[in-house]
């Protein structure tokens, strides 16, 4: 999944890109380019420095988790906090490496799970992050409560008419947003015998936009999206029942993507911290390990980022004042 970069004049962000297997390109503002086995965060040779840096996914939901983690970490624990904004697969790679401390959310990496935590043990698990993810395919309510039967994929060719854009062609929109999201489309497309053409928006924020028109001019749309998102708030959507999830479904998957038929399953998201971190990261890595909140809590600040115009920092700092009974049983208990 990605989505909004956040800067400080004091924080480097960098974007990490996938450009083949093995290979990564990071474009730092005003560095040109820059291998990421080779970036450490700024603060890191600073004498006595108490520094942490968290990898940050596109998506506003993964923001709002950093922009509340970064605030309390330098506002309530003394430390500086750097950013790297990097693509889910890299991320587990710069973990890895210790370029990064910490991913505070992922939707679920079997195979780099079984690469890093189970056999390099380079990676360790965070624990949960208290919100629970969904992938799954969205229309809107207002076409749904007049077509109530677009809710079944075993109905969606009866409308791949009305789906049709200049980028579908002759076939309906199937829209998505980035390509590097998690996304089974489609080989799901295709297995179930579909006439439509997955469409990528490019980024979630695209993605969001689309939807907005769509939905200010009230004509069907028909996407890939997931849950916590706060865009439900504005534009309430009703899921399509595909074929049930199965692990049987998902082992075939995991052999063979183009091989996946069935639904995409829950996913309770789960953090991931550099091993080493955990051993000398002390109360940061105490502190990132306790940090677990609700959808309702996340949504609340992604809302304030990325539909009320709010910098991260002013969003966290909005939430932090309103829940101190939340993010105080976070902080390390005091020696």
């Amino acid at each position: 999944m990605s989505r909004i970069r956040t800067t400080r004049n004091r924080r480097v962000t960098a974007v990490v890109t996938s450009l083949a297997a093995g290979s990564l390109l990071v474009s730092l503002s005003g560095c040109g380019a820059a291998d990421m086995t080779k970036q450490s965060s700024p603060f890191a040779a600073a004498k006595g420095a108490k520094s942490v840096t968290l990898s940050v996914q596109s998506w506003v939901g993964a923001q709002s988790n950093v922009a509340v983690a970064t605030y309390l970490l330098e506002h309530k624990m003394g430390y500086r906090v750097d950013t790297v904004q990097v693509d889910e697969i890299p991320a587990w790679d710069a973990l890895s490496q210790g370029r990064v401390d910490a991913i505070l959310e992922d939707w679920g990496h079997p195979d780099q799970e079984q690469r890093y935590v189970k056999d390099k043990k380079t990676i360790t698990a965070g624990g949960d992050l208290g919100v629970t993810g969904h992938i799954g395919w969205f229309v809107p309510k207002y076409w749904a409560d007049k077509h109530p039967d677009v809710t079944n994929w075993k109905n969606l060719n009866k409308y791949a008419a009305q789906l049709r854009t200049a980028e579908s062609g002759d076939k309906g929109q199937l829209m998505d947003g980035s390509p590097s999201y998690v996304t089974n489309d489609k080989a799901l497309v295709k297995n179930l015998k579909l006439n439509f053409d997955v469409v990528f928006a490019g980024s979630e924020a695209a993605q969001i936009t689309q939807i907005q028109q769509f939905a200010k001019e009230k004509k069907p749309f028909l996407t890939y999206w997931y849950e916590p998102q706060w865009l439900f708030n504005e534009v309430p959507m009703k899921e399509v029942e595909l074929p049930e999830y199965t692990d049987a479904c998902a082992k075939k998957g995991l052999k063979d993507p183009t091989t996946v038929d069935c639904a995409y399953p829950s996913t309770p998201l789960q953090k991931y911290f550099n091993t080493e971190f955990v051993k000398t990261g002390g109360d940061a890595a105490t502190f990132l390990k306790n940090f677990k909140w609700t959808k309702d809590d996340q949504n609340k600040v992604s809302e304030m980022i990325a539909s009320q115009g709010l910098s991260a920092d002013e969003a966290a700092k909005r939430w932090v004042e309103k829940n101190p009974d939340v993010w105080q049983k976070w902080l390390p208990a005091k020696k």
